[in-house]
């Protein structure tokens, strides 16, 4: 599979690819895909559950990073004609948070999947907003059976 995409920005097809529902969508768009890598993307709204003082919240930078694989998995799947398969965050091994983005700021998240096995992911994510890197992680994704 070397697939690659053009930019998704269609907010009810992202949602068709990853398990999460409004108002807990994460990602709202996606950038590039290809093997081993997937690029997503979020504007930050005053109405996200995780704005907090005009701030998106360390939590949701988590979140934002494991839909982010989600949107890896669920695209794979949309390519089989297979609808999105449920995961959870597995573990997180290391995330660091250096700075919190303002409503209205664009996230840019590049996940690199290290290992894909038996529906456990292991990948590592870095996430950008205004061109520098505001948090990044390693964490293990694993589909719900």
């Amino acid at each position: 599979m070397n697939h690659f995409t053009e930019k998704i920005t269609d907010k009810n097809f992202i949602g068709k690819l990853i398990p999460q529902k409004a108002p807990f969508m994460m990602v709202d768009k996606l950038l590039h895909f290809e093997e081993k890598k997937v690029v997503a993307g979020l504007t930050i709204s005053e109405d996200n559950i995780f704005t907090q003082n005009n701030r998106f919240t360390a939590p949701g930078l988590i979140e934002h990073m494991a839909q982010t694989v989600a949107l890896y998995t669920g695209y794979q799947f949309f390519l089989k004609e297979e609808s999105a398969p449920t995961g959870y965050i597995g573990a997180i091994k290391k995330a660091e948070i250096f700075e919190l983005p303002s409503v209205g700021n664009e996230l840019k998240t590049t996940v690199i999947i290290l290992h894909d096995i038996m529906g456990v992911t292991l990948v590592t994510a870095e996430t950008e907003s205004d061109g520098k890197v505001i948090a990044s992680s390693e964490m293990k994704t694993v589909l719900a059976h």
